[in-house]
């Protein structure tokens, strides 16, 4: 039998709940700060104890996930804990495309996917010698949004990049993306797309709570313009939203032109959960800013289903779930190759 396999952390939980509802058995790579916080769920069956994350690349960690015939389901720690070379690495099958998270991880790249997938965005800046609006600068990878920052000249941007690095936010040497920023409603747009049915499912919506950025907005401004504090965007939890019902034709659209063109750039394309995510305007158009090639955290405010999965599944269906019933039936077909690398 499959044993559905991830690192304890980020969105672990939902996956393992629906792996277990499966009838699947769930392993967890737990580091060991964090084993009193797993330990209280019955329905991790087993836990590989670690000092770091890095340690599933290990032989010993691998014999054991090999041992269970495991497929291990990549989030956001895996890219933020390891290299685009270290993932790819990994010898256990990996749920998903674990080609196409060195895409997201790199921002140039991740751009040129989203432009081929005609996707809306926001302009890049290249040089910050070109800031002439209000613009957004990022960190490589899936940081979270720490150690973000908005500017809105040259100056303001060496100012506050320059106090991140004393800090010890960022590193001198790191390499940072400029994009104008795109102001709006969040929303950011889960999907799911099956390789085995050819379908892609719109999961849900979730709306992501920044600090310390949101907690500008509660003090007058007086006191803010006399802050000298760089804010964080550093996600804090998520919430959900349902969008209006005329604009689902379009996030249809959008999701199918990111998988095609996915299928196209980085064989085998985007299987199994993805993100698109981006702003709303005054006129209900929507720019996105990201992608993530993988399941968000966001889907853990759907543990018991999803408005939009209500409307797909006669059951309560978590996107972690959803992976399970994705892995159970590629393995009974003898198609899991289809659906790991």
């Amino acid at each position: 039998m499959t044993a559905i396999a991830t690192l304890g952390s980020h969105c672990a939980l939902q996956v393992l709940k629906g792996a277990k509802d499966e009838g699947l058995k769930t392993i967890l790579v737990c580091e060991k700060k964090r084993e009193k916080l797993y330990r209280r769920f019955p329905f991790i069956d087993e836990l590989i104890m670690v000092d770091s994350f890095k340690e599933v690349l290990d032989a010993k960690c691998q014999k054991t996930l090999e041992e269970n015939n495991a497929v291990l389901i990549p989030h956001g720690t895996l890219i933020a804990q390891m290299s685009s070379e270290e993932i790819e690495s990994i010898k256990t099958p990996v749920f998903g495309n674990k080609w196409i998270l060195r895409w997201e991880s790199d921002r140039v790249m991740k751009e040129k996917l989203m432009r081929e997938a005609n996707l809306p965005m926001p302009k890049p800046v290249t040089d910050p010698k070109d800031i002439e609006k209000l613009v957004i600068v990022k960190r490589q990878g899936a940081a979270g949004g720490k150690g973000y920052f908005m500017a809105a000249s040259e100056e303001e941007y060496n100012t506050k990049r320059n106090q991140l690095i004393s800090e010890g936010v960022l590193s001198k040497d790191e390499t940072l993306y400029i994009q104008e920023y795109a102001a709006g409603v969040l929303a950011y747009l889960q999907f799911f797309y099956s390789p085995l049915t050819n379908e892609l499912e719109f999961f849900g919506v979730d709306q992501r709570h920044e600090s310390d950025i949101e907690g500008l907005g509660r003090i007058p401004a007086e006191q803010q313009l006399k802050s000298k504090k760089v804010p964080s965007f550093n996600v804090i939890g998520n919430s959900p939203l349902v969008l209006r019902e005329s604009l689902l034709d379009e996030v249809y659209t959008m999701g199918e032109n990111f998988v095609e063109a996915a299928k196209r750039v980085v064989a085998p394309g985007m299987n199994g959960p993805f993100c698109i995510e981006g702003v709303y305007d005054e006129n209900a158009k929507f720019t996105s800013f990201e992608f993530s090639a993988r399941i968000v955290a966001g889907t853990n405010i759907y543990m018991d289903g999803s408005p939009y999965y209500s409307l797909l599944f006669n059951e309560n269906m978590s996107m972690g779930k959803r992976i399970a019933r994705e892995i159970k039936i590629a393995t009974e077909k003898n198609q899991l190759d289809k659906i790991t690398t």
